[in-house]
């Protein structure tokens, strides 16, 4: 199975001619390639997969994921569901 996770992208940049991005995860951040989604900006949210921005959506979608994400983390310790560690990044 392949995931697509949310991110906000914090910082854009090139690298080697391609364009680069620093995306938060809530709160934790990676490099991303934005060669897939030349209109995503910083501010922006994109689903990233294998290191690769595939698809810009907006942030009232992203935040819905990022929840749904949590609550499901949750449920596999145990829990009965929640927000654990998957906020979004402000």
């Amino acid at each position: 199975m392949c995931l697509g996770v949310p991110g906000r992208v914090v910082e854009v940049r090139h690298e080697q001619g391609t364009r680069m991005a620093t995306v938060d995860f809530g709160g934790v951040t990676k490099t991303v390639c934005l060669a897939y989604v030349p209109d995503v900006d910083v501010g922006d949210y994109t689903i990233v997969h294998a290191g690769f921005g595939i698809t810009k959506v907006d942030e009232a979608s992203a935040l819905e994921s990022l929840r749904l994400f949590a609550a499901l983390g949750d449920l596999a310790e145990g829990g009965a569901g929640g927000e654990v560690g998957m906020g979004p990044a402000t």
